[in-house]
């Protein structure tokens, strides 16, 4: 039985291709902790967390504090006995997800290689091709949304997820253009928005209106509202059009059983980086049996983390929305380990 030997960690900060603007903020530059963990037999494993303008209490200096108090806790235990201690973090330091998170990933990681099985076949290996999205940016400068869309089209996204503010006025004018510009750049697309919490019950009706009335075809609605506007996001998901989803309301399991139970959105958006591999496990499972639609997240990441939701969607096939698409914001190679990229999509190789 192989132990935990050593757990270290180091930043990494990366320029991004283009300012990642939502309603909640703008950054210019990735940031992460990079976690690497060695057993006693040699195997390690790498996990990341990330900075994060919804999350911002887990700053670099802050994350590094608390893997400093957290490592303690695993030096010497068994790699099959980390989980309960990962759930008690859960608990006891619930206001570090993405903390907790990168820790856990790569603990898992490190297990996996002691038993010699690799991510994919943890997660049922059913597909070897992941295509995401690609995020646009709320930007209002005419030129860089061209720039940006015909960035993207030449890659051949078919895809695309909008962030809007909640600003009605400046909303209209942006879906307007990225509207024009994607019928003009590419031949079939979808289109899908990203409220990021920035919308009022009332503002999102209005919105919604001004969509219906210009016959603008969305696929679905990302968390408009306040993430513990529970009644809210009910009321508004009678109301939709489209299909309502939820990131930012959504991190636990439990979250994700009162979604469920009381009907409060269609579906679910699961990010590793925020929930981890325990608790992502838990947030799917509840989403299959209630049926709620499924779609896989990422923050701003390299492909260190990231590549652990790809291995999750490739494994499971079971995604309707896939949304990783953080390295596209990168200057980025096109491979990761058996991860190679091909314009929208991640293939993953024998």
């Amino acid at each position: 039985m192989s132990t935990i030997r050593d757990i270290s960690f180091r930043s990494v900060v990366r320029p991004l291709r283009v300012v990642f603007a939502t309603a909640q903020g703008k950054k210019r530059l990735m940031q992460s902790i990079i976690v690497r963990v060695v057993l006693t037999d040699g195997s390690t494993g790498l996990g990341e967390c990330p900075t994060s303008i919804s999350l911002n209490r887990e700053s670099t200096d802050v994350v590094c504090s608390m893997l400093h108090e957290m490592k303690q806790q695993f030096q010497g235990i068994p790699i099959q006995h980390y989980e309960p201690v990962i759930r008690r973090f859960r608990t006891e330091y619930s206001e570090y997800p993405m903390t907790i998170s990168g820790i856990e990933v790569a603990l898992f990681r490190a297990g996996l290689a002691y038993k010699k099985l690799t991510e994919h076949a943890y997660w049922g290996g059913k597909s070897r091709v992941v295509q995401s999205d690609i995020t646009i940016p709320f930007v209002t400068d005419r030129s860089f949304l061209e720039h940006w869309i015909r960035y993207a089209s030449q890659r051949e996204f078919k895809v695309y997820k909008l962030k809007v503010s909640g600003n009605i006025e400046h909303d209209k004018k942006v879906l307007s253009e990225v509207h024009y510009m994607l019928r003009k750049a590419v031949e079939e697309f979808t289109l899908c928005l990203d409220g990021n919490e920035g919308y009022s019950k009332e503002a999102f009706c209005r919105f919604v209106d001004y969509i219906q009335e210009n016959n603008i075809k969305i696929e679905f609605f990302e968390q408009p509202l306040a993430r513990n506007d529970y009644q809210g996001l009910k009321e508004i998901k009678e109301l939709s059009p489209f299909p309502i989803i939820l990131d930012e309301t959504v991190i636990s399991s439990s979250d994700a059983q009162r979604v469920a139970e009381e009907g409060i959105a269609h579906g679910v958006n699961i990010k590793i980086a925020k929930s981890g591999i325990g608790e992502s496990a838990a947030i799917l499972a509840i989403a299959k049996k209630h049926k709620l639609k499924m779609m896989i997240g990422c923050m701003t990441e390299s492909m260190i983390g990231l590549s652990a939701a790809v291995y999750l969607a490739a494994g499971t096939d079971v995604f309707d929305y896939i949304d990783l698409d953080s390295v596209f914001l990168l200057y980025h190679k096109n491979r990761f380990g058996n991860l190679s990229l091909r314009g929208p999509c991640f293939e993953i190789q024998p």
